[in-house]
């Protein structure tokens, strides 16, 4: 049972670090940057300030559709 469980981390470790060959540095940035204004406005929303956190929490889609944008120019060029 072991065996197979560890079968299948290892697959899916590899499956990952597959994927992550294939982000730029710039993919890396804007979904790190994403994923941190997401953080930070869970944290603000649970500290008691609702409309700084939804305020905040509204840039995540904008920076994934900033960042599609720019992937969408990048394979314009190529």
């Amino acid at each position: 049972m072991w065996q197979r469980l560890n079968k299948k981390k290892l697959t899916y470790i590899k499956i990952v670090t597959i994927m992550f060959k294939k982000f730029s540095t710039s993919d890396i940035l804007m979904m790190l940057s994403a994923f941190l204004s997401l953080i930070f406005s869970e944290i603000l929303w649970f500290k008691g300030e609702k409309e700084a956190g939804i305020f905040i929490g509204l840039w995540v889609p904008s920076i994934l559709g900033f960042a599609i944008f720019l992937k969408l120019i990048n394979k314009q060029n190529d």
